[in-house]
């Protein structure tokens, strides 16, 4: 008995410890943040030593722990039809509403979920509860896209995978099939899947034989480059739950897949060093001492190594590649973009890639909403079902639906 109440205390405090981080105080519900952070560092850690001991790769046993534990929610809907279809290969969920006596067509969203390239589904709770939402909201009909995910395929088929789907269900016997208005199109996603929508809208105006375009982009707090990982909210937020800087920068190795070894080069900027080549033509598009402002810059110093290591984009050409890393596409891309609505978040290592995508496009002549959030994080949006409930996700998803309604 005497031994119990020295050992609980101790395990009160090894928790405490585990648990607690240092947090900003605009953060909301920052204990809430840090038990969904710890849970979340300790999932990944036993999967790493699953990988370690070679028993296997540790991205499919932390999906098969995110998918056992989704099946202990409960996401069901009476009014939306919710079925599972292929377009071109590729694997969608198809989010319709009830038909209305007094509308022939209704609007549309093709989304794309997040979860670094690697993780997640569009079949999830989480998703499925944010595309059931955006459907009865919108009364528009939604696709979620299931591309497939690191480790079974890499860069760039995750991108194929999302283009070939969009531009199946654009063509027109399709959107008729699902009583949609060519006119009224947006494509959107978070995260990775705001990558994956940013880089096919790309695309997609490119493509001189579409007829159908989108109409809107909507990218929730998108990963956009990875020429830079010093960026002012890279520095700034190198800590913060639920995306870490060292574990953005591996999400990137996966989805090219590359050598963890080159995680530290990359995380000090060695593979965009003034001495490689290939990075010089693109070093004017991503300044973000000139794409930034003051607020977001503070007293942040931009890290631009003298000479660095051209073996790294030899090795991983995809780090310039417009299809992985969007913000760097010349201005000719941009100025074909449609209507854009980006979400920001200031506890987020992404915050600067959409601000200064947001910039850049704007610089094209392209109609943007930056739409920032001084108390959210990364990731919150798809936080709305108990126990992973968040005021934040709440108040982010309102505010994206909203921009949707009032402009698709």
């Amino acid at each position: 008995m005497r031994a119990a109440w020295v050992l609980l205390p101790a395990l009160a405090a090894l928790t405490a410890y585990y648990v607690y981080l240092p947090l900003p105080g605009t953060v909301s519900e920052p204990w809430k943040l840090m038990l969904l952070d710890a849970t979340f560092r300790a999932v990944q850690q036993t999967c790493h030593l699953i990988h370690y001991l070679r028993l296997s790769h540790h991205l499919i046993v932390l999906n098969y722990l995110i998918y056992t534990f989704d099946k202990l929610k409960s996401v069901a809907s009476e009014d939306i039809n919710i079925t599972d279809a292929v377009f071109d290969g590729v694997e969608v969920r198809v989010f319709e509403p009830p038909a209305k006596r007094d509308e022939r067509l209704r609007r549309s969203v093709v989304y794309i979920h997040g979860g670094g390239w690697a993780l997640a589904s569009a079949r999830t709770s989480l998703y499925n509860n944010l595309c059931r939402i955006m459907a009865e909201s919108l009364n528009a009909v939604v696709v979620s896209v299931e591309y497939r995910l690191v480790p079974e395929v890499c860069f760039p088929e995750q991108f194929y995978d999302a283009l070939r789907a969009t531009k199946h269900f654009l063509q027109p016997d399709v959107l008729a099939e699902y009583s949609v208005d060519p006119s009224r199109i947006a494509i959107s996603g978070d995260s990775a899947g705001g990558n994956l929508a940013a880089a096919v809208c790309q695309q997609l105006s490119k493509d001189e034989q579409l007829t159908i375009r989108p109409k809107l982009q909507a990218l929730i707090y998108p990963v956009l480059q990875a020429f830079d990982f010093n960026t002012p909210s890279y520095q700034q937020n190198m800590n913060m739950p639920v995306l870490p800087r060292y574990v953005m920068i591996n999400y990137w190795i996966d989805y090219f897949n590359g050598n963890y070894d080159l995680a530290h080069s990359l995380l000090i900027n060695n593979h965009t060093a003034l001495d490689v080549g290939q990075a010089l033509s693109f070093r004017g598009r991503l300044n973000w001492t000139s794409l930034l402002p003051s607020s977001f810059k503070k007293n942040y110093k931009p890290v631009i190594q003298t000479t660095g290591k051209a073996e790294i984009i030899r090795e991983i050409p995809g780090l310039l590649d417009v299809r992985a890393v969007p913000l760097l596409a010349e201005n000719e891309t941009l100025q074909l973009q449609p209507k854009t609505y980006i979400l920001t978040c200031e506890n987020d290592v992404l915050r600067d890639d959409g601000v200064m995508y947001a910039k850049r496009l704007e610089n094209a002549g392209v109609e943007v909403t930056l739409d920032h959030f001084d108390d959210c994080f990364h990731g919150c949006m798809i936080f709305t079902i108990w126990p992973t409930d968040f005021s934040a996700g709440v108040q982010t998803r309102n505010s994206y639906i909203k921009w949707l309604d009032e402009n698709l």
